[in-house]
């Protein structure tokens, strides 16, 4: 059996960095990666404007008032998105959040500091300053958030909600990205039935198919083809062709370990694959194999679904955002305090379907999933991640251990 770590690498590396781009509009590229560095070509803000509802002026005028407080004329009201005129000695410009600096005005004073004085027949309405103001206070200063000319974001960024905002920021209303990983999976075995349908007392419904599907969209990669092949090497084959011609990755489940219906491994041996790793010391998980067909590589999960789920979590995942062009493949791993009832020792590494809890003051602990069964699916909902226990040592209660949070591994 495969190491842990080298099998992560192996898999991790399966396959090359892509080389297609394509242009899409701004609005559609949530989940893809970046193709290429950005450079901002705005200031961002464009211009100098008001961060309150308020008043702008001239400080030197204020401090120049002498009257205790001071108040001062209204020159102008300016709305966001107008242009003001130049500030006036000795006067103030209303303006709003957003609101354009009038050239020449340094400094706003909130609308709660301050208040307005009619004039009473005696003249113009005025405005009192209430609050000693700090020169400069309020304003957001023109490229204070982003400078024309600097980088903006690296090739290798998996676009979100909150990149998409900074791009249309500049102006953008496209973006060259890398086109979505295809990714084809098939389910295998006799004994599953579709959910939906009817089912006899021998059957099991198959949650492989759905479950890899939404983990794979999950990623900002498309499940394209979502199969189902029974147990003979004719359907295998043919299911295997049909993906590995019109997909990027395939990740079959099930048929790999070695039972007599373990089919899948001589029907991709059929279509000329190479097998570049076959069985991994993990618990659970260990019949993985990973080969590739016409260069394409097909990542060969154990059927169980909680195994499915633990080995395309730490596995499967680095490969797909190298095939996806991200600049980091490997997310963080935390090393967290285990509470556990008794020791655990095995002589695999094995991954606890885990959950952190976070108390008072603390960064958190790994609370064990009280039946850690590879058929137990109802862990899987509950768990945020998964425990590492290293092979051949036991790992006592308070001891700490590697942790793959799903927020990270599944991203």
């Amino acid at each position: 059996m495969l190491e842990f770590d080298d099998a992560q690498q192996q898999l991790a590396h399966g396959a090359p960095a892509p080389t297609r781009t394509t242009v899409v509009p701004l609005h559609e590229a949530a989940g893809l990666v970046l193709a290429g560095d950005l450079a901002a070509t705005l200031d961002l803000p464009p211009a100098d404007n008001s961060a309150m509802d308020g008043y702008a002026l001239r400080y030197e005028d204020y401090a120049a008032a002498g009257a205790e407080p001071p108040a001062l004329p209204v020159q102008q009201i300016v709305y966001a998105g107008q242009a003001p005129a130049a500030q006036a000695p000795g006067q103030l410009t209303r303006l709003f959040t957003g609101s354009i600096m009038p050239a020449g005005a340094d400094t706003v004073i909130m609308q709660e500091d301050t208040r307005a004085i009619t004039g009473q027949g005696q003249g113009q309405d005025r405005i009192e300053i209430l609050s000693e103001p700090k020169p400069g206070q309020h304003v957001r200063r023109r490229g204070e958030d982003v400078a024309a000319g600097q980088p903006l974001l690296a090739a290798g960024t998996r676009l979100d909600a909150a990149h998409i905002a900074l791009l249309a920021s500049q102006g953008l209303a496209e973006v060259n990205v890398h086109p979505a990983v295809r990714v084809g999976i098939l389910t295998t075995g006799d004994e599953l039935v579709a959910p939906g349908t009817p089912r006899t007392g021998h059957q099991i419904y198959n949650s492989n198919g759905v479950m890899l599907a939404a983990l794979v969209n999950g990623m900002g990669a498309r499940a394209t083809h979502v199969l189902h092949a029974r147990d003979d090497e004719a359907s295998l084959k043919a299911a295997l062709q049909t993906l590995t011609d019109e997909c990027d990755l395939v990740l079959s489940v099930g048929g790999v370990s070695v039972g007599d219906k373990d089919l899948v491994k001589p029907a991709l041996e059929s279509l000329g694959a190479t097998l570049a790793l076959w069985k991994v010391r993990m618990k659970p998980g260990k019949p993985v194999a990973m080969a590739h067909v016409a260069g394409k590589p097909v990542v060969c999960l154990p059927g169980n679904p909680v195994s499915a789920y633990a080995v395309f979590t730490v596995l499967v995942t680095p490969l797909l955002r190298r095939m996806q062009g991200r600049s980091e493949i490997f997310p963080q791993v935390s090393y967290l305090t285990l509470r556990t009832p008794k020791p655990r020792h095995d002589a695999r590494e094995e991954f606890l379907r885990v959950q952190r809890v976070v108390n008072a003051g603390s960064v958190g602990e790994l609370q064990v999933f009280d039946r850690q069964s590879s058929g137990v699916m109802s862990s899987l909902p509950w768990a945020t991640g998964l425990a590492r226990i290293p092979a051949g040592v036991p790992v006592y209660d308070g001891e700490k251990v590697a942790y793959y949070d799903f927020r990270h591994w599944q991203a």
